[in-house]
């Protein structure tokens, strides 16, 4: 008989463990970034499953592209010779207005901050207004937005709420995502160099503030 309660007891222990390793997993946070161990600021991961943007035509979007207002996309300016780079021959469509922009060629020979964003990204919506900030100060680069996996009028529709003006332009394809090679996570952003290199912002993973961003393009671009 005590052998038998012996069995009983570590029987139910046993039983306890898994019931509460399993409560554990259950609770655990699903959208979280490891790295960063922060739910409330974790980057949004992003699955196969999404599919990239397919646009609407410009007569659809008309109104929503009025009401955001945004900036104009960029434009080859000569600023200096077409550089190399990822993001070379890379044409992809402007979310703010008709037309197709080749980024490497409309800011060949300029700096600039690039970011990957999506409407429905939470830490997107809550960086995308320090983004906006960060655009209208003094000295700043300009600043473009890579909307992906996403619906470009819910993509207008955010960026009109927050009143965010700068451009962006749309990754209708994937090819952006390729060339950056996007880490499954966004929001992400990348400093482009003024000879077309690339160099992802590893942190901070989201902006929280205008100086943080002035600070961090500065550093990256003064890395050999």
């Amino acid at each position: 008989m005590l052998r038998t309660g012996v069995r009983s007891e570590l029987l139910w222990t046993i039983v306890v463990v898994v019931l509460a390793i399993v409560g554990i997993v259950a609770l655990w946070p699903q959208d979280s970034d490891p790295a960063s161990g922060d739910p409330q600021t974790s980057q949004w991961r992003v699955t196969g499953e999404k599919p990239f943007i397919a646009m609407p035509p410009d007569a659809e979007l008309a109104p929503l592209r009025s009401g955001a207002d945004l900036a104009p996309c960029p434009t080859p300016g000569g600023v200096g010779p077409l550089p190399g780079g990822p993001l070379a021959g890379i044409t992809v469509p402007c979310l703010g207005a008709p037309g197709s922009v080749d980024l490497a060629a409309a800011l060949a020979g300029r700096p600039a901050l690039l970011n990957v964003w999506a409407s429905w990204c939470t830490p997107c919506r809550e960086e995308i207004p320090v983004l906006n900030a960060y655009a209208e100060l003094p000295g700043a680069v300009p600043v473009v937005g890579i909307d992906v996996r996403d619906d470009a009028a819910s993509a207008l529709g955010l960026l009109a709420d927050l009143d965010a003006r700068y451009p962006s332009v749309v990754d209708t394809r994937g090819t952006l995502w390729a060339a950056l090679q996007v880490p499954n996570a966004i929001p992400t952003s990348y400093v482009l160099r003024p000879d077309g290199s690339v160099r992802r912002v590893a942190s901070p993973v989201v902006f929280t503030e205008p100086g943080e961003v002035a600070r961090t393009v500065q550093r990256v671009l003064a890395e050999p």
